[in-house]
This record gives structure tokens, C-alpha cells and sequence, in this order.
């Protein structure tokens, strides 16, 4: 005769605690920055990071600067950006925290290509340096004069995507400052949505950022800068995991 066997309450709620704190133990990550960063690196790489490892990547997207303060508080274990590691100090110190560059720890992980963006019908596949400054400075403002459409440039400028503007200005304008005459517009995501809605704009974003509703053209000079990682003192053994794992077997998913 076969007989069942009950399992006590009290050892069944014993197994879901149990259950729940492995859970609430898992290994977790968080990283916060730049767009150029986190969508070319840290969130292609979040699941096949997790799956390799066990370990939850909680990728944070916001700006250089943010995420860089976010890491002197102690809201997240590293901060990474496609920026140099002294603008990110000078943004910080002018949000008014205190820096003490000797306890960074700051390592380059990958390489940010920053494009131009067009609508997805746009013909114009490849743009010169003299083409853009042109195009960016107000000089050139229709697009049949770089061998587009006859139809007059919108310029699409985002207000929060500091670090690629200073770049597009150092590499492709000598410095110079572009035309009063744009769109404004917001962060990564913003300056792209902006570029899909209308066929004449242009704008400047991370290559990780393109996808379908926009179009990357081609520039001469390529516009790259380093990805890097800022810890405060050593990376903790889960973050050295998630840089070598970047920099290895993860580089796979890197959009570039």
C-alpha cells in the first residue's frame, strides 16, 4: 500500500527562503554613462555576459559626467564613457563633487565610432571633411550640393550628447562652432528619432545607436575615440570579469 508523504509546512517555507535568498544573493553589476558606451558595448554584451558568468549587468544610460558622479557616490561599481577621464572630472567637479583623480582606476575596453545620421531614404552614403563642415557650420544648405536631393539640410543638434558634439567639432570643424540654424533636439535616442522623422536632417550619434529607421553614412576622417571603465580604487572580481569578458569573448557583440 502505498502511502503519501507530507512535506511540513514549515519545511517548505524553509526551501523558499532558501530559494529566495540565492536569488536576492545573485551577483549583480551596475554600470553607469554615456550612450556611446552603453549602446555599443554594455548592453549588446548584458545577456551573453550573464549567461557566461551568472552575473546580472544592470547597464544605467545617461551621460559621461552622470554616470561618472553616480560612481563617486557609490551608486554603481564603474562608470564608462567614450570621453576622456578629464571631462568627465570637470563635469563632476562642476556638479560640485570632490575628485581625487589618484583613486581612479581607468582601463579602455573597446573603440566608439561616432557617425552621421541620415533618414533612411536619404541617397548620400559618404560625406569628406569639407562636405560636413560645410553641412555643420551653415555653409551648405541644400543636399544636392554634396550629391543628394535637392532639398534643404536640417541640421539635428542634441543638447545632451556633449562629448560627441566637441568631438565632431575638434575632428571634422577645426574647432569652429556650428550654425545657429538646427533642431534641437535631446539625448542619443532623441537626436536619432528626430533624424528617422524627417528626410532632410542629419545629426551625429554612436554607430551603436543606428539601426533601421536611420541610415550611417560614411565620413573621411573616421571619428573614434576610446570606450574606457572607471572604477574607484581596483575593479571588485565581478567587474574585472565583465572588462576581460569585453575585451574577449564579449567583443564579439560590440556594435562597431
Amino acid at each position: 500500500m502505498n502511502r503519501r508523504v507530507k512535506t511540513p509546512a514549515f519545511l517548505l517555507a524553509g526551501c523558499l527562503v532558501a530559494l529566495l535568498s540565492v536569488s536576492a544573493n545573485a551577483a549583480e553589476i551596475k554600470i553607469g554613462g554615456g550612450g556611446a558606451a552603453m549602446s555599443s558595448v554594455f548592453t549588446p554584451v548584458a545577456a551573453p555576459f550573464e549567461k557566461v558568468t551568472g552575473i546580472h549587468l544592470v547597464v544605467l544610460q545617461s551621460t559621461p559626467k552622470d554616470g561618472f558622479v553616480a560612481l563617486l557616490k557609490g551608486e554603481v561599481q564603474a562608470a564608462a564613457a567614450a570621453v576622456p577621464i578629464e571631462s568627465m572630472i570637470k563635469g563632476a567637479e562642476g556638479d560640485g563633487q570632490k575628485v581625487d583623480p589618484a583613486s581612479l582606476k581607468i582601463e579602455e575596453v573597446a573603440t566608439n565610432r561616432t557617425v552621421l545620421i541620415v533618414h533612411k531614404d536619404n541617397p548620400v552614403t559618404k560625406l569628406n571633411k569639407e562636405q560636413i563642415k560645410g553641412i555643420f557650420t551653415g555653409k551648405t544648405t541644400n543636399w544636392k550640393e554634396v550629391g543628394g536631393k535637392d532639398m534643404a539640410i536640417i541640421v539635428v543638434w542634441g543638447k545632451g550628447t556633449p562629448g560627441q558634439n566637441a568631438q565632431l567639432a575638434k575632428v571634422m570643424l577645426d574647432g569652429g562652432t556650428v550654425t545657429n540654424e538646427v533642431l534641437e533636439s535631446g539625448n542619443y535616442a532623441k537626436v536619432r528619432s528626430d533624424v528617422a522623422a524627417n528626410a532632410e536632417a542629419v545629426g551625429i550619434d554612436p554607430f551603436g545607436m543606428v539601426d533601421a529607421t536611420v541610415k550611417a553614412v560614411e565620413t573621411d576622417p573616421v571619428m573614434t575615440s576610446p570606450i574606457i571603465v572607471v572604477t574607484k580604487g581596483d575593479p571588485s572580481p565581478e567587474v574585472r570579469k565583465l572588462i576581460d569578458y569585453v575585451k574577449r569573448d564579449g567583443a564579439q557583440y560590440i556594435k562597431k
